[in-house]
Parts: structure tokens; sequence; C-alpha cells
């Protein structure tokens, strides 16, 4: 009932296959699944940009609006 060195190396595969590598794997993957949730700061500073300037144009569009509506009071209605 001995084992030769090739069986002894057969069974360490199998086992290594069935248990680490799965886990090493799974585990892999989770870290880099948390990694790319995390925001960068270059997006950070693209997103401060984008927020900026939605800002300007939101006061835009409002200065517009108060143009027109003392300009030409029916301008909505027109729509």
């Amino acid at each position: 009932m001995g084992f030769g060195i090739d069986q002894l190396l057969t069974i360490a595969l199998i086992v290594f296959l069935l248990i680490p590598a799965p886990l090493f794997i799974v585990l892999h993957f989770i870290t880099k699944w948390k990694q790319s949730r995390e925001i960068s700061g270059g997006d950070e500073e693209m997103l401060e940009d984008l927020w900026t300037l939605s800002q300007r144009l939101e006061q835009r569009l409002e200065s517009l609006e108060t143009i027109l509506d003392s300009e030409l009071p029916d301008w909505r209605r027109k729509l």
C-alpha cells in the first residue's frame, strides 16, 4: 500500500486544485472588485469640475429665464 512519488504529486495537485486555488481566485477577485469601487483622485477632480460647471449652467439658465420673463412675459405659454 505504498505510494510512489508520482501518485503523491498527483494527490497533492488535486488537493491544491480543490481547496487553495479556488479560494485564492475568489479572494483575488473580491480585492479587485473593492478596488474598482473606490473613486480615484483624477475621477474625484473631474466630478468636482462637472459639479461646478453644472452650477454655472444652472445660474445662466436662471438668468436667461429672468430676462425672458421681463422681456416676453408670455414666452413660457408659447412653448
